[in-house]
């Protein structure tokens, strides 16, 4: 009798609700609990990244429609435009070096995107004017060539301005544990990741509303869409400027708070802006790179056999020299991850991907318009949201290893 009043009083089905519930609290709730106000700066810059795609399927259509560029051309370009991100590890470094005026960087990187965009735009809009000087295909490809150069810059400021936005003392002026620390990063850049797919999934939304009723649009009306969009998207530097701003803003905030407790201007000026000690450049970082640049650069131009096999042969050298150096810097246990992990990630990065040819195979052959991939990117963009939050414990309890493994087979399927 008394079994029996239990599992009256405890019924099973109570529970399942409870393991739901904790899941979610575990999922969601502490993760947006976990936010605080000196996070914000960093993902203005990466929400600025994410809304950089407003343009994505303007641009593909204005390629296809205007240009009618190859995918095969395109695929070259992109070559190009995918070296700015191979030198984050020099402009990291120099980023190290002028840690207190790095904003600047975000400046100079908001012009870039700022120029790409208004070339784009007067492409669409002032055809005539711009083709006196050079033609279409040349504007085209110096808007795609500046547009990664500025992204790049910003994102490696983003991913610095992180290291500030994490706090290093509570509200009374106790420094918090390495631990804590170490789970604030964590909540840094997780929210990095969130700011980048929200952005994302904010244009697919503004596309879909622009986009609607395409198919009934004149060629002229589409041009029309075309240069609005390009014209918002110059809100986009406007965004990652602002959040620089802020963010010093933020940080002299947090240094008047810090003189009221006491703490002095030394461990300040250590704690906000990282000078407690110089760092001193290393000079096989630059010198690497630039020849890297100049290899890569001289190889690509040129008619030379085999220019792609020699181009991945010496830049696998260059790099793996500039790991060696770095490794030199670092303790056993360092090293070995890093080497580890630069192996998982050059594997995962190896794997070829359908490019331009796959876009230009669901307009011509599925016949989508702007408005169903618009929809696309939406439906796409929310599953990989809801995908970095419900696995966010499974990333947070395996190795990177398992993670890129589970990627690929995803990928696959």
């Amino acid at each position: 009798m008394q079994k029996l009043k239990d599992r009256r009083r405890h019924p099973i089905g109570k529970f399942v609700p409870d393991r739901v519930k904790n899941g979610f609290d575990s999922i969601f709730v502490e993760l947006f609990q976990q936010f605080r106000w000196s996070y914000l700066p960093p993902l203005m810059v990466y929400l600025a990244a994410g809304i950089a795609g407003l343009t994505a399927i303007v641009g593909t259509f204005f390629v296809k429609e205007y240009l009618g560029l190859s995918a095969s051309f395109l695929a070259g370009l992109s070559f190009w435009a995918g070296i700015p991100w191979v030198l984050k590890m020099p402009l990291g470094h120099l980023v190290d070096l002028i840690w207190r005026w790095k904003f600047l960087l975000v400046y100079f990187g908001a012009g870039l995107i700022t120029l790409s965009i208004l070339i784009m735009y007067g492409l669409i809009a002032h055809t005539s004017f711009l083709t006196t000087y050079m033609n279409v295909e040349a504007w085209y490809v110096t808007s795609t060539l500046l547009a990664p150069v500025g992204y790049v810059i910003q994102d490696v400021v983003a991913d610095a301005m992180t290291v500030e936005a994490v706090p290093s003392r509570d509200e009374h002026g106790i420094e918090y544990s390495q631990q804590a620390s170490r789970s604030m990063h964590t909540t840094m850049q997780t929210l990095g990741r969130f700011a980048i797919v929200s952005g994302l999934i904010v244009v697919a939304a503004i596309n879909i509303i622009l986009f609607s009723g395409v198919e009934n649009m004149s060629a002229d009306e589409k041009a029309a869409t075309y240069a609005t969009i390009y014209l918002a998207a110059l809100f986009i530097p406007m965004i990652s400027i602002a959040g620089v701003v802020l963010g010093q803003i933020m940080l002299h905030q947090r240094a008047g708070q810090m003189r009221k407790q006491g703490i002095s201007e030394k461990k300040i000026r250590a704690d906000l802006f990282q000078l407690s000690d110089k760092t001193e450049a290393n000079m096989w970082i630059f010198a690497g790179s630039a020849v890297f640049v100049v290899f890569t650069m001289t190889m690509g131009l040129s008619d030379f056999p085999f220019a792609q096999e020699v181009i991945f042969v010496g830049s696998m050298l260059i790099v793996l020299f500039l790991i060696s150096r770095l490794i030199k810097a670092l303790d056993r246990d360092a090293a070995r991850a890093l080497i580890g992990t630069a192996i998982i990630i050059f594997m995962f990065r190896a794997v070829p991907l359908p490019g331009a040819g796959a876009t230009w195979f669901e307009i011509d052959i599925l016949d989508f318009d702007q408005h169903f991939l618009s929809i696309l990117s939406l439906i796409t963009s929310l599953l990989a949201l809801v995908g970095m939050v419900v696995l966010r414990p499974l990333m947070a309890n395996h190795s990177i290893a398992y993670i890129v493994v589970l990627l690929t087979v995803a990928a696959g399927i």
